[in-house]
């Protein structure tokens, strides 16, 4: 079983009077960090906002098909509304171990958008992954998910804008010539954030046997991989019984649906996040309940010259046999990232949406 890591963390009040340390911030991104930084106190409004979404991704995961295929963007290569078994892992199989809701974040900048800005060189027609609206599931289907989607976005964009502060202020000591400011205001202007809502849906016994006699490798719900971006901001996850508490729409005599039951603790002590750190070594990291997580990314790496490090992980699957019930695992991620026309390689003139490009096509089943 691989060793638990613990992440740097800092309070959101230091972020705020910007006095989290030099030290700490390249402990938590530097070259020989774990890439990944936790953040604490932050708004009373995020645990619950948390338990309501996460729990969303379970009513959504649990729609008929025929639901969920009006939410499908084919043109968009599944990167807007809902995605299962459309992208391949390491192995080449298609992954239909977990679903995905995307959402462009562009609301965060002007509530007016639905998606990312055009420009000159990127239009709807020649990049729609991240100029198509976005496709929110109706009102009827899924009473109150749009909302509670949203306002927890800001909250982690809002608590993201102030992490890109503090990498900043390392960045402008660390970079000859690194623009004042940068990463902040990327990631407060940018209308090309997303935002994936995930559930990985439970696996039964017989599955699990097969996949430790084949494979034996840990990285079976998200093969390892570097985000693209620049922070990339992570609840921790939300392990729920769906046999115990199965997600129906029923909504509440006010029209909303009931969060969940969350299970205090995942039944498998090994299902989680990993990370792989700078030394080769796997490590486990857990994110407290009541924390926002931000990992780097490649565009930060790139937009530093590599003075923080993009870090590779994996999901690991809950194991049917340890627990007697259906365990699924909901989380959320925010990918903060540049505008599409915003350089992330000034030597080689290499535009986020140029580099993004070329991520799609590789992740993306033909």
């Amino acid at each position: 079983m691989a060793p638990i890591a613990q992440a740097v963390t800092v309070s959101l009040n230091d972020l705020k009077n910007g006095t989290v340390s030099l030290e700490a911030l390249e402990e938590a991104f530097g070259p020989d960090s774990l890439g990944i930084l936790v953040v604490k106190d932050v708004p009373a409004e995020f645990a619950e906002l948390r338990h309501r979404l996460l729990s969303y991704s379970s009513y959504l995961g649990n729609l008929p098909k025929s639901e969920l295929d009006r939410l499908e963007n084919e043109t968009a290569k599944y990167l807007t509304g809902w995605s299962l078994g459309k992208e391949t892992l390491k192995n080449g199989q298609v992954d239909n171990l977990k679903g995905s809701y995307y959402a462009n974040c562009a609301f965060y900048v002007d509530p007016s958008l639905s998606c990312a800005k055009p420009t000159e060189e990127f239009n709807p027609d020649n990049f729609p992954e991240y100029l198509s609206p976005n496709m929110w599931p109706s009102e009827s289907t899924l009473p109150g998910f749009k909302p509670t989607f949203e306002d927890l976005c800001r909250l982690i964009i809002d608590v993201a804008v102030l992490v890109a502060r503090a990498c900043d202020r390392f960045a402008e000591k660390q970079i000859a010539g690194y623009p004042a400011g940068y990463l902040e205001g990327v990631v407060k202007t940018s209308t090309t954030t997303k935002a994936r809502l995930l559930h990985y849906f439970p696996e039964d016994a017989s599955a699990d046997a097969k996949k430790e006699e084949e494979e034996g490798d840990e990285d079976d719900w998200c093969a390892t991989h570097l985000d693209h971006g620049c922070l990339t901001g992570l609840t921790s996850a939300m392990f729920v019984d769906e046999a115990a508490t199965p997600p129906v729409v029923n909504p509440s005599a006010d029209g909303s649906l009931p969060p969940l039951a969350e299970l205090p603790t995942s039944p498998d002590p090994k299902a989680g996040l990993y990370i792989k750190s700078r030394t080769g070594q796997t490590v486990q990291v857990k994110i407290p309940r009541d924390c926002i997580a931000f990992q780097t990314g490649e565009a930060l790496e790139r937009i530093t010259g590599g003075k923080f490090k993009a870090v590779p992980h994996f999901v690991r699957g809950a194991r049917a046999e340890m627990s007697a019930g259906r365990i699924a695992r909901n989380t959320l991620a925010v990918f903060t990232q540049p505008n599409l026309g915003d350089m992330v390689d000034m030597e080689q003139h290499i535009t986020f949406g140029e580099f993004a490009r070329g991520i799609v096509a590789k992740n993306t089943v033909s």
